[in-house]
């Protein structure tokens, strides 16, 4: 039975992470990624809160589309999620909050709840665990209380709170609530951080269960009732939750801040000075991350030549930067981005653009992700496509024939175990097999580590919907 000051970490997944395009797609946002660390910031925010003594096991909000993705990363890091909750919709902070609080009180509990975003990025994570220990004391007084960064520039990508106390960013305690301001234009911001009573809005809470919930209820009774007819209706999938779709498309799509914050008497923002950066773009990495002696941040197979202040970033080739300045250039598989710095915030107004004249990587990779792994779509023809698939340690394929194209699967790491119709055998490296068309066939990986395979696929149809599956251990049908 949790104690009452214990707390109940409530890790939101959503958003499309657009501004670090071409790396973050919609497909796989930037709460997933990792950069100059083995973890990812989904990861890194797991490991953070491990340092708070008292805690449940985490509750997760995340896509539909993203669930496998989420489990896996969290297993990584071994975390046992309280729940994984699948939004079957997007509909912001404010429903999202109000699901997991129905969840938190399910059990007859009313857990002190650590809502937290899955993508920032925080240094100096001693002062965060201090500052959460006394969020708790005012959340535990019935308290919805907020967390404002101590601001060091005059930053136009943040939302700013105004407190009460003229001189709260030089205090420890929280304070009442004046106002939210909007993002400002510079000139507005500059004018801001010279105000001892302004902070970053850090989208960082704490609060009761049942405080959220009244407060929820009395300024938006529709989100309420909604969410709590959806939460009701939801079904167990696995490890994952499914939110029931119909009565959680009809909440309204707005933030906490606008549905209870700016509303409730009972707001309050405590002060949190620790290197925090919520990574909204590509100028937060360079920022954010060790340079060399010229300003330069270089990842993956990235060199320099004569060049400062640059963020040159590679995912497969080797990309160098000759005589450049201040630019960034990031390379997948698929895109390459070259910006100017200055220019690094209307990356999400070039997504929008490749939406509108329907250019597919503004939101799909060529590297898709599956709940048994991953395959990269390596190079295709008309009658012809090879993919490169990794299927993770003790994972499955669907048991699965194709209409419309054979299959040839070649190892090249790792040991196969095979099922093609009522035969079952094992490919070892470099050994190979033939699939027609309509067989039955399964790939598996009962090894510790992963399996590589170079598939071939030949056909007059190569489309990922020319399959019939017969079993699957994740629940996906047809």
């Amino acid at each position: 039975m949790p104690g009452k000051n214990d707390f109940l970490p409530i890790i939101l997944c959503g958003g499309s992470g657009s501004r670090l395009w071409p790396l973050s797609r919609k497909s796989y946002p930037k709460q997933y990624l990792s950069f100059k660390n083995e973890f990812s910031f989904l990861q890194l925010t797991l490991k953070r809160i491990s340092k708070l003594q008292k805690q449940i096991s985490p509750i997760f909000i995340c896509n539909e589309e993203h669930r496998f993705i989420t489990a896996e990363q969290i297993r990584k890091v071994k975390v046992e999620p309280s729940a994984i909750i699948l939004e079957p919709c997007s509909r912001n902070t404010a429903p999202a909050i109000t699901l997991a609080a129905f969840k938190a009180i399910s059990n007859g509990d009313d857990p002190i709840l650590l809502v937290l975003p899955s993508d920032h990025l925080i240094k100096n994570e001693a002062s965060l665990v201090s500052t959460i220990k006394k969020a708790a004391e005012y959340a535990q007084d019935g308290k919805l209380v907020t967390f404002g960064i101590v601001p060091n520039a005059p930053e136009t990508k943040y939302g700013y709170i105004e407190a009460s106390n003229p001189n709260f960013i030089n205090q420890s305690d929280a304070s009442k609530i004046r106002s939210f301001l909007e993002k400002p234009i510079k000139d507005k911001a500059e004018e801001l951080i010279k105000n001892k009573s302004v902070s970053w809005n850090s989208g960082i809470f704490v609060f009761k269960a049942s405080t959220l919930l009244k407060e929820i209820k009395n300024f938006h009774p529709e989100i309420y009732s909604f969410c709590q007819i959806a939460f009701n209706e939801s079904k167990k999938d696995l490890d994952f939750e499914r939110i029931a779709k119909s009565p959680f498309e009809k909440c309204p799509n707005i933030s906490i801040d606008d549905a209870v914050m700016e509303n409730t008497k009972l707001g309050m923002v405590i002060p949190l000075n620790a290197d925090w950066s919520d990574i909204g773009g590509w100028k937060s990495i360079w920022e954010n991350f060790d340079r060399d002696t010229n300003g330069n941040l270089l990842i993956g197979d990235a060199l320099e030549f004569s060049s400062k202040n640059n963020l040159i970033l590679s995912n497969n080739r080797l990309v160098i930067g000759l005589g450049i300045e201040e630019l960034i250039v990031v390379e997948t598989n698929d895109s390459i981005l070259v910006a100017k710095k200055d220019y690094a915030e209307k990356v999400k107004e070039l997504v929008q653009s490749l939406k509108k004249i329907d250019r597919s990587e503004y939101e799909l990779h060529k590297k898709v992700f599956r709940p048994w792994g991953n395959f990269l779509s390596i190079e295709e023809g008309d009658l012809w496509k090879v993919k490169r698939l990794e299927v993770n340690p003790g994972a499955s394929l669907s048991l699965q024939l194709h209409n419309h194209r054979s299959e040839h699967w070649v190892v090249v790491k790792g040991k196969a175990n095979v099922e093609v119709n009522e035969n079952k055998f094992i490919l070892s490296e470099n050994e190979s097999c033939y699939i027609p068309s309509n067989t039955k066939h399964r790939l598996s990986n009962f090894q510790e580590k992963a399996l590589v395979i170079i598939e071939i696929q030949t056909g007059n149809y190569l489309e990922d919907d020319d399959i019939i599956r017969f079993k699957d251990i994740y629940g996906r049908e047809e």
